[in-house]
């Protein structure tokens, strides 16, 4: 495109670069002679105006702009005539030298006369005329059958984007709120930047609306923009933009605004995105007299309602959310209040169905803890029903106390201040079964209706916490953030605090959420023991994670196992004596925990945590069956019982286990839909753990770029937050990966710092599932005698952890080891004996691995026809556990063996296909960048065969260097 067909922006308008690119165009056709119509068609503060200013001021340079808005006065538009025929023959006549640029803002006020003017003549003006007409209009039917743009709202980068400059001065235009040379200052004293809980709590309430965005920033002082003081409930600075929206409903009947406000004051008790029950309406509108036909065809049938209501279901949604708050803000105190009134009693007349259907999301006691001795990831979830908290007053008597939440929250709409007994009847509410979303909302509520600073500082604090385990961490933090100075003297002392360190486990270093939840167990202990339970639960996991054993034991050494169930108690032991080094102690602790679990009913409220915390033990044991029972189990606990922010981790323990039993592919399904949970209930530290499973995945399955970025992800996540065990496994995964490549050299030397003791980058519980491959990877690099010694050492130990573990696998990967390190006349016995325990413990990979290392052992020693068996099974087992990258390495050990197996990759053609198998892997590692000792080392042959066999393959190319070599084997060549 031309510099004199585009359009230039005197200002930045945020997140509408596509709308700017069809204005662009229709003004590119305009210049061509060809004009046209188009309506920005957006509910208010959408950018309508700033995308007509920015069309205005980019043709101002080619041709006349008449810019017509709606008049204070008359609602109608000034410079424009208000009859069909005489508009047209204004717009030819302006038209007739040069392109003419129509503008047309806030339509849908004009009056009837001026828009019906307006409309048929856009209708009218037809090709080839000279005039462009852009029509600016709220979404409702005055411009039906014109073209049209609909706005939506702005996405969150550009939301951010506009905040940011909002807060900092930059340049810009808030996609609508202000017109070119009207640039809003940035806002003095806010000069460490915005708090990041008061900047999503300012996304979260403007919605994507540029101008309501403007607002709330505008109203807060600097102090509370940077989170030294509290932020005011509800947020000023949306007055305007509601009162915008409000401005349609003066014309609709009276019936049409009745419903509405039913419709907005029936989704106050629903979650967000709701909307309201349709049945509900139906009977609160034939309590209040609207006709039944209307309500039939409205809520039921195919009635319209101006645009403000869609139908989904049995579900009433707004079209736009900020028209069910302008429906509130607009109505009269007394009929709001009545509407509440109304809606409380229908609610308690039948109850509360949606909570007598909802997962009971109730606190799962005494939650797991990680896994220790090597076995693997696993850690604690923390949710709890919230017992009464201090100070509360007592539920008054009568029949109103078996009120449901819904209708107390319609109540509490209908408050007119603050009101303590509704307050705590609202609270003593807020429990299983209801979500635990809702059970944030109705204690919020609470908090707001509560006139003692500490009693709304601890609901408040309260409503944090249910916020958290519904997975909205956001919501969470700004609930926290109105908890204010009153929290040191909260009813509840330690809730805040507790609840600031669950959530720096999920999303901040694990450092700073041990320290945290060990001081909120100190706070809470005296009066709350549950909740001092998980939070040492919780500092047990972040020092687990960043590979803190004395951090580990000094959390669960707090924990009082006196008051816990027998299954608790044998846990926290066990798991204590195996980390403290009383390996038989603690594993016969961990088999008492396994055995209550296994015949527990999985329907019960402990189910999710009892279940999580056997698969840990079970891991602890070896017993990876078992930990994929009780894995699977906890996982349909947590999908029944919830909480929702336990579900990433649940997918988690459940994709390990089963990456431990071989099952690949499983595991794989489900770390990815444990990864789009995380990301969905905003946990960032699982993502980094859950990436780390997927690359552990990767690493059997392939491809290898998908392993490369699962431990790219896991890796840049762990570093910050100090998660050692995650980035333990994402490099083990990327050396197993490069083993599977023939890359022996850099595979040990990743593995060596993981297995090697003492405070090195490893994390403890991966150093004795990393030593095969280590070893593996050390011998096949030929790694010098001076490393023998370390070698014996490595697999000494694992061979004391093969006596103590349950793992089926271990056996065979201790003899695999020691026939990798046995001179020529013993490794033959040491091979079969690690096929033998194969045989009875199954498992492709493994088994294929053994082979494949076995064959490759053979045909070093010129036993070529032996070898073929092994290479042929290893090959067929990869093929058969979708491993591609080892199956290809066992194939071209084949092809070296003598025998043209299968081809994994496609195969050659042209001058390639005249070469030998042996010189074709040869000229690929070499066209890889591999240097000749490199070729050796990665296909176990000596640097003197390579550089023989690569002269003949120079010979039989007709190439004469290695760029050649590259060149042709390039994406481009055969």
């Amino acid at each position: 495109m031309t510099s004199s067909t585009t359009v230039h922006s005197p200002l930045r308008l945020y997140g509408r670069s596509g709308e700017l690119a069809i204005l662009e165009g229709l003004l590119a056709r305009l210049w061509q002679g060809d004009g046209g119509v188009l309506v920005l068609a957006a509910p208010p503060g959408l950018g309508r105006s700033a995308l007509l200013r920015e069309a205005a001021a980019a043709h101002r340079s080619r041709g006349p702009v008449l810019y017509a808005t709606a008049s204070p006065d008359e609602r109608g538009p000034h410079a424009l005539p208000r009859t069909c025929d005489a508009l047209l023959a204004r717009l030819r006549e302006r038209g007739a030298a040069r392109p003419l640029l129509v503008c047309a803002d806030d339509a849908h006020a004009w009056d009837p006369a001026s828009r019906t003017a307006l409309a048929l003549a856009a209708r009218r003006l037809g090709q080839g005329s000279r005039v462009a007409l852009l029509i600016a209009a709220d979404d409702g039917p005055a411009f039906a059958g014109l073209p049209a743009l609909r706005l939506g709202p702005l996405d969150e980068g550009a939301a951010a984007a506009l905040l940011d400059r909002l807060a900092g001065g930059g340049e810009g235009a808030p996609g609508g709120a202000d017109g070119p040379g009207r640039r809003p200052p940035g806002l003095p004293g806010v000069t460490g930047g915005l708090d990041p809980v008061v900047r999503a709590e300012l996304l979260r309430e403007a919605a994507g609306n540029p101008r309501l965005l403007t607002g709330l920033t505008r109203r807060l002082t600097p102090d509370q923009l940077a989170g030294r003081t509290p932020l005011p409930c509800p947020l000023p600075g949306a007055e305007r933009v509601l009162a915008a929206h409000a401005d349609r409903l003066d014309g609709l009947p009276a019936h049409t605004r009745a419903l509405l406000l039913l419709a907005a004051a029936a989704q106050e008790h629903e979650p967000a995105g709701a909307g309201a029950d349709a049945l509900l309406l139906l009977r609160a509108g034939t309590r209040t007299g609207l006709p039944r036909d209307f309500l039939d065809g409205v809520l039921f049938g195919s009635a319209a309602t101006e645009g403000f209501l869609q139908r989904a279901g049995s579900r009433v949604h707004f079209s736009h959310p900020l028209f069910a708050r302008a429906v509130l803000h607009h109505a009269p105190p007394a009929r709001r209040r009545a509407t509440h009134e109304l809606l409380a009693a229908l609610l308690a007349e039948t109850g509360d169905r949606a909570a007598a259907s909802a997962p009971a999301h109730g606190h799962p006691a005494s939650p797991g803890a990680p896994v220790c001795s090597g076995e693997g990831p696993a850690r604690p979830a923390h949710s709890g029903d919230r017992p009464t908290l201090p100070g509360t007053p007592a539920e008054p008597s009568g029949d109103r106390d078996a009120l449901p939440l819904a209708a107390l929250v319609q109540l509490s709409c209908a408050a007119p201040g603050p009101d303590t007994v509704l307050a705590a009847r609202l609270e003593a509410a807020a429990t299983a079964p209801y979500p635990h979303g809702e059970r944030s909302s109705a204690l919020c509520r609470a908090a707001t209706l509560t006139t003692s600073p500490s009693l709304r500082s601890a609901r408040f604090a309260a409503a944090a916490e249910q916020a958290a385990l519904a997975g909205d961490p956001d919501r969470a933090r700004a609930l926290l953030a109105r908890t204010g100075a009153a929290g040191e003297q909260s009813a509840s002392p330690g809730l805040a605090p507790y609840v600031h360190g669950l959530l720096a486990l999920r999303t901040g270093p694990a450092a700073d959420a041990h320290a945290a939840l060990i001081a909120a167990a100190a706070l809470l202990g005296p009066y709350d023991p549950r909740r001092a339970l998980d939070a040492l639960l919780g500092a047990a996991e972040a020092a687990w994670v960043a590979g803190d054993a004395p951090g580990y034991l000094e959390a669960m050494g707090r924990i009082d196992p006196a008051p816990y169930d027998r299954a608790f108690a044998s846990y926290r032991a066990g798991m204590c004596a195996v980390l403290a080094g009383r390996t038989a102690e603690g594993r016969d602790l961990l088999r008492r925990c396994l055995e209550p679990v296994s015949r527990a009913a999985p329907t019960t409220e402990t189910a999710p945590a009892a279940l999580l915390r056997a698969g840990v033990a079970a891991l602890v044991l070896g017993e990876v069956a078992a930990a994929c029972r009780t894995g699977a189990r906890a996982l349909a606990a947590v999908r029944t019982a919830g909480p929702d922010a336990l579900l990433p981790q649940a997918l988690e323990h459940l994709a390990y286990a089963e990456l431990r039993a071989g099952l690949h592919a499983g595991a794989r399904a489900h770390a990815l839909e444990g990864l789009h949970a995380a990301r969905r209930t905003g946990q960032p530290n699982s993502s980094v753990h859950l990436h780390a499973v997927l690359a552990l995945a990767a690493s059997v399955e392939g491809p290898a770029e998908a392993c490369a970025a699962h431990c790219d992800a896991a890796l840049a996540g762990a570093g910050p937050h100090g998660l050692a065990q995650p980035a333990a496994l994402a490099t083990w995964a990327r050396a197993r990966a490069d083993l599977a490549a023939g890359r022996s050299e850099e595979a040990a030397a990743r593995l060596g710092p993981l297995v090697r003791p003492g405070p090195r980058q490893g994390h403890f519980a991966a150093r004795m599932l990393a030593v095969p491959c280590y070893v593996e990877a050390a011998v096949l690099a030929g790694r010098g005698a001076e490393e023998t010694g370390e070698l014996h050492a490595a697999v000494a130990e694992f061979a004391g952890w093969t006596a103590r573990t349950a793992d089926p696998q271990a056996p065979a990967q201790l003899a695999r080891c020691q026939a990798l390190l046995a001179p020529g006349d013993e490794a033959d016995a040491r091979y079969a004996e690690a096929l033998a325990h194969h045989a009875r413990a199954g498992g492709d990979f493994e088994r294929a691995r053994t082979q494949l290392l076995y064959g490759q052992w053979l045909r070093r020693r010129r036993r070529t026809r032996e070898a073929r068996t092994p290479l042929r099974d290893a090959l067929v087992a990869f093929q058969r556990c979708s491993a591609r990258a080892w199956a290809e390495r066992a194939a071209g050990e084949l092809r070296a063996a003598g025998e043209q197996g299968p081809s994994v990759r496609p195969a050659t053609d042209g001058a390639l296909s005249a070469l030998t198998p042996q010189q074709q892997r040869i000229a690929r590692c070499v066209a890889e960048g591999a240097t000749n000792r490199e070729v050796a080392l990665r296909l176990s042959l000596s640097p003197r065969t390579v550089d023989h066999h690569l002269r003949n393959v120079f010979a039989a190319l007709g190439i004469r260097s290695r760029t050649e070599l590259a060149r042709l084997l390039g994406p481009e060549g055969p």
